[in-house]
């Protein structure tokens, strides 16, 4: 142990003088260094390097869907980096397992979504999204279609393009400098689309892109109905309609992909972080028949569009496999059974917990919300959600805290794999944590 602790003090200082994090507070990373320097996964658990074990609450970043340490995915790779560990998918290039991941995403997908687009992630999707759906209008005789609306409390990632559709004002601002012909409506109200499209000129609107469950930006399911007027709105004016099912696709809801809920289909798709559980990077953008027949017909350049990894054989390997696993071990109704479980132990602790709102989940994508009041819904001065985390992390359960836009909120997605006695443990800590947190709470309120 004593070794570990040299070790881990030793990593921390490297850490904080060259390793500068992604999507972190800089300065108190600087002050405390990495609270985890994380070793192992097996199952629903992380391990670190202080030996301490948690409960992986979010699958690490919504995607380890199948669970950690899995060797046969190991395998996988290594047998697809022996043969052919890289190849360009540009121009007349390909490899067998980008075109069986192509086509078993066609026989999966809703609606008749039918040909993808490899990307290495969400941010990369939701970019790629965007230019097929303008140079789509172009090829259509309709260039001044350029403008993409999305949702208050969005989020789309953070390349430029995913930034400036992102709801969530604090990305936005970032940088001081968005891309142009991005606009945003209310979430869940079709008339406030219906109003933007009118405002801003339906000859000029190339496409509408909504999240089946709102991740990032608090866990927010969509009332029952709401995308069928969505598809019904998009639809009379000719506009295109995008999912983004980053974290949603692949089983996170309960079904194979999140807009399965609702009775629609998209024109595009945009997907990553599921499709091979966080084991290589992958992501894509799936486009209906129609529009790519239209590519196919309309079309007489070159697609000038694309990325070094598109269609990485490696990456797609894993998702093969990632994608045989979730069907072989039933994961996708786990996760509906399962989520089903998580929601009750979050209505146990909203019925003990004076500081818990609203509890809410789809399938294994969920949320808890603190309040001062349950009545008027009245938040807190300084929201409990960061703290309830960590102390949800000093007693093995590693979750996210989401405070944006008056929000004071914690979000679970854990791995598809997750069994009943995980889920008991889960609650558990999870009630412990608010306990602790809620006697400070309320006393300082009063």
């Amino acid at each position: 142990m004593m070794e570990n602790q040299k070790s881990y003090e030793q990593l921390a200082e490297l850490d904080k003088k060259h390793f500068l994090h992604p999507t972190t507070a800089i300065k108190q990373q600087q002050a405390n260094g990495p609270e985890f320097i994380l070793t192992k996964g097996e199952g629903v658990r992380l391990y670190d390097l202080k030996g301490r074990s948690s409960i992986d609450g979010l699958s690490s970043l919504w995607n380890v869907n199948i669970g950690h340490g899995r060797e046969e995915i190991a395998q996988v790779a290594y047998e697809q980096m022996k043969t052919l560990g890289y190849s360009s998918c540009f121009a007349t290039f390909s490899n067998e397992p980008a075109i069986k991941l192509a086509a078993k995403l066609a026989e999966i997908a809703p609606g008749n979504l039918t040909a993808t687009f490899f990307t290495s992630g969400g941010s990369e999707s939701n970019d790629t999204a965007y230019k097929l759906a303008r140079h789509y209008w172009i090829l259509k005789g309709q260039p001044e279609r350029k403008k993409i609306i999305s949702r208050s409390q969005s989020y789309h990632g953070v390349a430029m393009g995913a930034t400036s559709a992102t709801g969530l004002k604090p990305f936005r601002d970032f940088t001081n400098s968005l891309a142009p012909d991005f606009c945003y409506v209310d979430h869940f109200s079709p008339q406030a689309l219906r109003d933007k499209i009118k405002e801003e000129g339906p000859e000029t609107v190339a496409a509408y892109i909504a999240e089946p469950v709102q991740g990032a930006g608090g866990v927010h399911i969509a009332p029952e109905g709401y995308f069928k007027e969505i598809r019904s709105i998009c639809d009379e004016f000719g506009i295109l309609f995008i999912t983004d099912e980053v974290i949603t696709a692949f089983g996170r809801t309960g079904k194979y992909f999140g807009i399965d809920h609702y009775d629609v289909a998209p024109d595009m798709m945009c997907f990553a972080k599921g499709i091979t559980s966080g084991y290589a990077q992958l992501g894509g953008v799936m486009i209906s028949e129609t529009m790519h027949n239209d590519f196919i017909e309309l079309s007489e350049g070159t697609l000038l569009h694309g990325y070094t990894y598109s269609g990485h054989p490696m990456a797609c390997a894993v998702a093969l496999k990632n994608l045989e696993i979730l069907e072989r071990e039933n994961l996708i109704d786990n996760a509906l059974v399962m989520g089903e479980e998580l929601l009750k132990g979050f209505k146990k602790i909203q019925s003990e917990r004076s500081v818990v709102g609203d509890v809410r989940t789809l399938g294994l994508i969920g949320a808890v919300e603190f309040v001062k009041n349950k009545e008027t819904n009245e938040r807190f001065p300084e929201p409990l959600a960061p703290k309830v985390l960590a102390e949800a992390a000093k007693r093995g359960l590693i979750v996210r805290s989401v405070v944006f836009d008056n929000q004071d909120t914690l979000v679970f997605a854990p791995p598809l794999i997750i069994n009943q006695q995980e889920i008991n443990e889960l609650i558990q800590i999870l009630n412990e944590s608010i306990e602790a947190v809620e006697r400070t709470a309320v006393s300082a309120s009063n």
